[in-house]
């Protein structure tokens, strides 16, 4: 009886983490459903990138209040769970604050962290007045809907519960407090529990500890299924973003020497490739389902945070078109997973459900209300590209079905005809001089 208690933590860590490890290797397998992409160039500009972005929080600071709220909430929350390597350690051996040995330094740090959870309590809290009573107009787009919103209150939960069990877990152990050091905060809740018999002190610290852990492990589980993953996610997706210029497209190796032909009369149209050219025509054009996507735009659906500063800087979705660019990633993510239950419904094999992206989940009115002015690029705080995903998606409607607008078929078919984007033949073009 005297190791119950290690051995039913090391069963909850195995559980905790085992699932953890289940939904990683889930999510890999999903998002390497994508087409293969080189990222390997440019590796220092990309850990640039990554240390500047997702650990330097330098594009969430862009708007100042909800920037520097984050900014608290992400390193308290990250700093204050060093503490649990202290817990894992405690539970396993049945040791108590096992880190205390190192005196003033353990007081500092525990004080520290005492400091910052109230930081991020005060943090959270206002965040939730932002979404639930001053409604921040972004977060009540129409794509935020029942669970999408539900799923960012819980979060806020979660993290303003943890931090009160630290706080009390903290107050409630007699031991701690009568150190007298990195009780900062928690010798002002102490008093709460005057008068309390030493036993129940022990036991109200007890619960809080049991309860502290199991909620960092529900919440660590929790992240698979919620926008929260970004947590983890961040990293890649910044390493891995567009570093070349915002306004470059991809061009098809096919559909350019065939552009090239066309202009060069001379070009020998039976001539072999170059050595190392890619002169392969794709079996698709563009994008209809999430596996006709990169692996690195899949990574990109599950990175997005719901922030909704892509669809606030929206141009066409200011004006009251359909476009949502976190819509698109937040269609690509469910999709994605709707793809991979799938798999997993029939032994790792994808069964045609008779659905795709295009058409179930963004229809053509979305996907040409985009101007791709890459606001949405821009604004982003992960790194992530919508527009890429649209323009894939576009390419698709363009040169697999003809499906483009009547305006843009018009102008394409002027170019054609008369080398400009005017239906007047090149002889007629300067008559307006004469007028």
């Amino acid at each position: 009886m005297q190791y119950l208690p290690n051995i039913i933590f090391a069963i909850a860590l195995i559980l905790g983490f085992g699932y953890f490890a289940k939904n990683v290797k889930k999510l890999i397998r999903n998002i390497k459903l994508g087409q293969d992409v080189d990222v390997s160039d440019n590796k220092s500009e990309r850990f640039k990138n990554m240390a500047r972005i997702a650990l330097g929080q330098s594009k969430m600071v862009r708007r100042p209040v909800s920037g520097f709220l984050h900014v608290i909430v992400y390193v308290g929350f990250i700093i204050i769970n060093i503490e649990v390597l202290e817990i894992i350690i405690d539970g396993l051996f049945g040791t108590h604050r096992i880190f205390s040995s190192l005196g003033a330094t353990y007081g500092f740090l525990i004080g520290f962290f005492e400091i910052l959870a109230v930081l991020v309590f005060v943090s959270v809290t206002i965040f939730w007045i932002r979404r639930n009573v001053i409604k921040v107009a972004r977060f009540w787009k129409s794509e935020m809907t029942s669970w999408p919103k539900n799923d960012g209150n819980f979060i806020l939960y979660f993290e303003m519960v943890l931090m009160t069990l630290f706080l009390v877990m903290n107050a409630t152990d007699v031991h701690f407090q009568a150190m007298n050091s990195g009780n900062v905060i928690s010798q002002f809740i102490a008093p709460l529990f005057n008068g309390l018999p030493e036993t129940t002190l022990h036991f109200i610290e007890r619960g809080a500890w049991w309860l502290h852990i199991l909620g960092i492990l529900v919440f660590l589980n929790y992240l698979y299924f919620s926008k929260h993953l970004h947590i983890l996610l961040a990293f890649p997706n910044t390493y891995y973003g567009k570093i070349k210029p915002k306004g470059q497209f991809n061009n098809l190796e096919a559909v350019t020497k065939e552009v090239k032909m066309m202009m060069d009369p001379n070009a020998d149209p039976f001539a072999a490739p170059e050595e190392g050219a890619d002169d392969e025509e794709p079996a698709k054009f563009g994008a209809s389902d999430v596996q006709d996507l990169n692996w690195v735009q899949l990574l990109s659906a599950y990175t997005c945070t719901e922030c909704g500063r892509c669809t606030s800087a929206c141009p066409a979705n200011l004006t009251g078109k359909k476009l949502s660019p976190r819509k698109i990633m937040m269609d690509t993510r469910d999709r994605l997973e709707e793809v991979g239950k799938n798999i997993d419904a029939n032994n790792g094999e994808f069964k045609d459900d008779g659905k795709q992206l295009l058409g179930d989940y963004i229809t053509n009115e979305e996907l040409w209300a985009c101007t791709t002015c890459n606001a949405c690029v821009e604004e982003c705080p992960v790194s992530i590209d919508p527009l890429s995903i649209i323009l894939e998606m576009r390419r698709y409607l363009v040169m697999e079905q003809s499906a483009a607008p009547t305006e843009l078929n018009n102008m394409m078919t002027n170019i054609e005809n008369n080398g400009a984007p005017w239906p007047y033949n090149q002889m007629d073009r300067l008559n307006w001089t004469k007028e």
